[in-house]
């Protein structure tokens, strides 16, 4: 077996909305589109919820990329997606200090019925973090 056969797909995680998101992703199930099965999806009320810390945890845990996919300035909590948005630039601030591409972690608005934009918000982050890890292993 060559390094090329061994090397793990990427991890994804997707924090999506219950009132959007999940419903998006949930369609794209749906309609029987495919996208990586290292993509795992959480439901979640809204992501303001999650400190700065948790997304550098989820990187130290494993995670190869994070989509933050939310309802946008349609969010059903007043304020969540503009206190979300900050608090993801000042994450990005944290892996830029820390030597990590910010690019790994991406907030989007994804609607209910977004199959299309909610596949390529997934194939984009696997694209992304596939060739940092092929990067990896041509630098060392």
């Amino acid at each position: 077996m060559t390094a090329a056969n061994d090397k793990r797909k990427p991890m994804i995680l997707i924090l999506a909305t219950e009132a959007c998101a999940y419903p998006g992703a949930d369609n794209t199930g749906q309609i029987h589109a495919e996208y990586s099965t290292d993509a795992y999806i959480v439901r979640v009320p809204a992501p303001v919820q999650f400190n700065e810390e948790f997304y550098l945890r989820c990187f130290e845990k494993g995670f190869d990329g994070i989509l933050v996919m939310t309802c946008g300035h349609e969010c059903p909590y007043a304020g969540a997606y503009d206190r979300t948005a900050q608090r993801i630039g000042k994450v990005h601030e944290l892996m830029k200090e820390r030597g990590m591409d910010p690019l790994r972690l991406r907030i989007c608005a994804i609607c209910t019925v977004c199959s299309k934009a909610f596949l390529k918000e997934v194939n984009a982050m696997c694209e992304l973090v596939d060739k940092a890890q092929e990067a990896a292993v041509e630098s060392g």
